[in-house]
This record gives C-alpha cells, structure tokens and sequence, in this order.
C-alpha cells in the first residue's frame, strides 16, 4: 500500500501507523486504508465524500467511522477541519508551514484556494496597529464561482439573487397592478437594492437605501433584477 503513496505520503503514512498503535486502536489496517484514500485527494472532503472515493476502490466503512478517523486526523495535525457555511464539516490537508485561504461558491459549493502575500502581511499590519498578536487566521469569501455566473441569464427572478448581491430592478411580471404595488413600496423601475435574504422560511427581504422591504416568495418571483458589478 505504502508502494502507491508519494515520499512525503510515506512518511505520514509511517507516522500514523505509529499513532494508531500507540492509542491502542483496532482496526489499524482499515484505519490506513482511509488515511490513504483521504492523502490520494487535494480536495476538500466531508466524510460522505470520502466515503464514495473508498467506496469506488471497493472498501466501505460507516460514515460514523471515516468521521472518527478524520476527526483523528485533524487531532494530531495530519489534517484541518474547516466548517464553512451551511456546509457538514469538511477536511483538507494540513501542510506545515503553508497558509491558503478559501473562496466558497454559495450555488454549487466549490471550494476554491488562494493565497496572496499582500493580504497576509496588511492582516499583519493591522493586529499590530491594534496592539494584538495574531497566532492564526482564516478568510472565507462566499459569491459565485465562475461557472456559476456563466450559467445565469442577463436578467433573473429576484428569488435567484444571492444574499449579499446588489441588483437593480429591471422589469416586472404580472401587469401594472404589481409593478403599483412594488413601487408603492420603493421598488420602483430602475431602484438599486440589497439582497438581504433569499431563502428559508418567511419572507425575502431586501434593502432599498436604508428601508429593508419584506416580500412574500410569490411577489418576488415577479420581479426581474440584473446583477450589479462591484466597482470595489
């Protein structure tokens, strides 16, 4: 097995085997069989995942138990837990030494890494001018990821519009009586609002200026919006 895995790999490899023993544990061979598949992927895995990668190599183990093994993992440093939002718990390679942060597509739930030098060392700057340590960080940016953009139509229901997203409205749906009331209401031809909410229970809500304005799911399907480009 260990034939297959590349020279620092080995060395992991050799290292848990040695943790595994020492803890006491059972299952050791199954526990270096996950290991293995879990070293085999830069990708970041939730233990479902990890399971259907085992699972087309033919091996298959509860996903309470790939869990407990990423969770040992994690514990000894061989591997990170990141909890991004309104995801399960997903882990990643912990290289010593090397910092990256993430970029989180909110559709489709691509994970995307960065690093840039120039933000590390203005975060530096910062926690210094503050008079404060920093030991470690983590930057998440949730948007669209590329594809996901390329899939959208120059206009869309507003219900398709993400929270965080600045639209301006572009039309309307349902005759002049909607567009009365949506414009009684400062959502008017043209208007520029906010994305507050978009799913869940209740209503959507958005900002227009500084007025945030509730609309039931069946209202907002009705009006079109068009994505507005950051300037900043």
């Amino acid at each position: 097995m260990e034939r297959m895995l590349g020279k620092d790999h080995r060395d992991i490899y050799r290292q848990f085997k040695i943790i595994f023993e020492q803890e006491g544990l059972h299952r050791i061979d199954e526990r270096l069989a996950i290991l293995e598949a879990f070293l085999g992927t830069e990708s970041h895995l939730t233990a479902v995942e990890l399971a259907g990668i085992l699972k087309e190599k033919g091996i298959t183990f509860s996903e309470d138990f790939i869990r407990e093994n990423l969770e040992l993992f994690s514990r000894y440093g061989f591997a990170q837990e990141k909890q991004f939002e309104d995801q399960a718990p997903r882990y990643e390679h912990h290289h010593l030494g090397m910092h990256h942060d993430h970029l989180i597509c909110v559709r489709c739930g691509t994970i995307l890494e960065f690093k840039n030098t120039e933000i590390e060392a203005l975060q530096s700057v910062v926690a210094r001018q503050m008079g404060f340590h920093d030991l470690q960080h983590r930057m998440e940016i949730y948007g669209l990821c590329d594809k996901c953009l390329k899939k959208r139509e120059p206009t869309i229901p507003l219900i398709m519009a993400t929270p965080g997203e600045r639209v301006r409205i572009a039309g309307f749906l349902g005759g002049r009586g909607v567009e009365r009331r949506l414009t009684s209401m400062g959502l008017n031809l043209g208007a520029e609002v906010e994305v507050i909410k978009s799913s869940g229970p209740g209503p959507l809500i958005v900002a227009s200026r500084e007025t945030r304005v509730a609309l039931g799911f069946g209202t907002a399907k009705q009006v079109l919006v068009s994505i507005m480009e950051k300037t900043g």
